[in-house]
């Protein structure tokens, strides 16, 4: 069982100067070298949708539902204005232009994919691979600008009956807010406030709530998705200190299939369990002793998070996939370099982890895990790849 130590604060807490040069924190800088991790166990109306610019792949009326090739993936290039379609076994196959600096997506059953960008949620037609629609925000974010802390779309989620399209807007400086997209017409219909930076959302399996998991903020707002009511629950499970310049922050939410709880990793040492109903967070002990950031759960209630690096290099192990039974047993599979989301393969046997790390030392590419043997190969795929899904 890993040690619940309290963080020093030269380890854990940027020092003020660092924090007004930069504005906002909380990710830590990645490493370049070879994770030493071995396997491990233990217990009012918006503006309507605009086509793209000049030289994009657009169509003004949304054309026939599809799927692409199923196995394919879809990867957001954070560090470009694309989406790549990558084959698991040979790399990318071409990308479609959607908006500047492309974060979180989500397909829906008709193929379609919702995709969080700067300028607006960009909707691609994944079987004819065209950008449909670029839906503008109702929220005011600024200039469109490019990195970590730029405005616009981050985490993004589809109601289970595909109608609405829920994109977490962060605004540079302040409190972020939930947009409610109606995927039919196409446009914003409602603004709910929400904290600062949400990387995440989530929606509950029957569709009534909304989770944005706000970074900034140490919170999790539940939205009640009939009344867009949000409530705030605070999730530190270090505590606030440090403020903007704390490292130990939420960073992605899963949503627990048997329960509907809410499965926050932290640092590899901590899994904060949030019931939305009462607001209670309970914490189980985890082995990875790593920064960490993606999360995904599967069917059967395996949890799937990334390792981004080591905070303190003195203290903290390297970059890592945590795979975590229902149970709680853990099996961490070491990574090549820093690594900010995953998906998984339909069949559970393989995981596919972006490279597009948020912070510094990121790279072009993803990482294949096989998840029977642990065997991990790197493939090219986009600019910076960032979010992902398994069409």
């Amino acid at each position: 069982m890993p040690k619940f130590r309290r963080p020093s604060r030269a380890a854990r807490v940027l020092v003020p100067g660092a924090v007004a040069a930069v504005l906002l924190t909380g990710c830590a800088q990645g490493s370049g070298g070879a994770a030493s991790v071995t396997g491990a166990t233990s217990a009012g109306a918006s503006p309507a949708a605009v086509p793209a610019g000049p030289g994009s792949s657009v169509t003004v009326t949304p054309g026939p539902a599809g799927t692409a090739a199923p196995g394919t993936l879809l990867v957001t290039d954070f560090g470009s204005d694309t989406v790549t379609f990558v084959d698991p076994a040979r790399g990318a196959t071409g990308s479609v232009e959607v908006g500047t600096a492309p974060y979180g997506l989500v397909v829906g059953e008709d193929g379609r994919a919702w995709v969080a960008t700067a300028e607006g949620v960009a909707v691609v037609d994944t079987a004819s691979r065209e950008r449909l629609a670029l839906i503008p925000y109702r929220t005011d974010t600024g200039p469109v600008t490019t990195g970590e802390y730029r405005g616009g779309g981050m985490g993004i989620a589809l109601a289970p009956d595909g109608r609405r399209a829920y994109v977490g807007v962060n605004v540079p400086g302040g409190n972020g807010t939930l947009e409610v997209v109606d995927t039919a017409a196409l446009k914003v219909t409602d603004t709910v406030p929400v904290g600062r930076r949400p990387f995440d959302v989530d929606v509950s399996r029957d569709g009534a709530e909304v989770y944005a998991t706000d970074h900034d903020s140490f919170d999790v707002t539940v939205v009640t998705a009939r009344t867009l009511e949000p409530r705030r629950i605070e999730v530190a499970p270090y505590g606030t200190e440090g403020g903007l310049g704390s490292w130990l922050k939420p960073h992605h939410t899963a949503v627990r299939p048997s329960d509907g709880k809410l499965l926050l990793p932290f640092e590899g040492e901590r899994l904060a369990v949030v019931d939305p109903g009462t607001g209670r967070t309970t914490i189980e002990p985890m082995t990875a002793n790593t920064h960490q950031h993606g999360a995904t759960v599967t069917a059967d209630g395996t949890l799937l998070t990334v390792g981004t690096g080591p905070i303190d290099p003195d203290a903290d192990r390297g970059p890592s996939l945590t795979v975590r039974t229902p149970g709680g047993a853990e099996r961490v599979y070491p990574l090549e370099g820093p690594h900010e989301d995953v998906a998984v393969s339909r069949d559970g046997r393989t995981a596919y982890v972006t490279g597009g790390f948020t912070r510094d030392g990121y790279w072009d590419g993803l990482t294949v895990v096989d998840l029977g043997t642990g065997d991990a190969r790197r493939l090219p795929a986009g600019s910076r790849p960032l979010g992902i899904v398994v069409l």
